[in-house]
């Protein structure tokens, strides 16, 4: 596995992405000219469109998609691996932008150091029931997915085929799993997801322990660069440990169906 070194270099973090979300795929995933995944929840983050490198086929890959959903809420990704016009196509067909998404990367020796609650504990989960139950239910709240969708989020992860590229962290106070993350080892790069909070225990640092644990670990395997996308709440915490950001995403809700989740 080549070592990817210049957090600039944007080809093997896009990748990377497209990877973990593929693995999303349960009941399809595809990535020719058209990259797309779905995973049968009914919940737009969980059914997407990652990729289309030919913009000239626009118009066939959102009908080739529209069918291939079949009324599942879906998104649908424009960032630097699209062709420079898929954009403003989906637009002009119609399409309307839901949010963004900053990339943002670092190199894992260069992780500023952060402090969180004197008692949290972070360590990586198994793939028990047990534990992926315990995780999902941790995270769930902070992704809008409802309580109906556990038991099949939970089927999903345990049945990825990329397994063996993913480690997940739990952190738990007070004898409770509060805090989320992942670690996603693919074309050379770290790839950090599923990064959450539990309401209650904002803004005590849980999260940036969470990144900083699991950035940690790829260094120790290493990788020297990590790369995520982030939210609103999550980009000022990046920040802070020293990712930059070093291109977007731009999400986008298809015509004829309902907004992205």
């Amino acid at each position: 596995m080549t070592q990817r070194t210049d957090i600039a270099t944007l080809e093997p973090q896009l990748a990377n992405c497209r990877d973990y979300w593929l693995g999303w795929g349960a009941q399809e995933r595809r990535d020719d000219y058209l990259s797309l995944f779905r995973s049968g929840l009914a919940d737009g983050q969980l059914n997407g469109v990652m990729r289309l490198r030919d913009d000239d086929r626009t118009e066939e890959a959102v009908a080739d998609a529209v069918k291939r959903f079949d009324g599942l809420p879906f998104t649908w990704w424009v960032g630097p691996d699209s062709g420079p016009e898929v954009r403003r196509r989906l637009v002009d067909g119609g399409a309307r932008q839901e949010g963004s998404m900053p990339i943002m990367a670092v190199r894992t020796d260069q992780v500023r150091h952060v402090e969180g609650p004197d008692a949290l504990r972070v360590r990586p989960i198994g793939d028990s029931v047990e534990e992926l139950s315990d995780w999902v239910r941790t995270y769930s709240p902070s992704f809008g997915l409802p309580p109906e969708l556990h038991d099949d989020l939970v089927r999903v992860e345990r049945e990825r085929t990329d397994a063996g590229r993913i480690t997940r962290f739990a952190g738990r106070l007070d004898g409770q799993t509060v805090g989320t993350a992942l670690l996603y080892v693919a074309h050379g790069v770290a790839g950090i997801y599923v990064v959450t909070t539990d309401a209650s225990r904002r803004r005590r640092g849980i999260g940036a322990v969470l990144t900083q644990a699991a950035v940690q670990a790829a260094r120790e395997n290493g990788l020297r660069v990590a790369t995520l996308q982030a939210t609103g709440d999550g980009t000022p915490v990046y920040r802070r440990l020293g990712f930059s950001v070093v291109g977007e995403y731009e999400l986008f809700e298809v015509p004829a169906y309902g907004p992205a989740r």
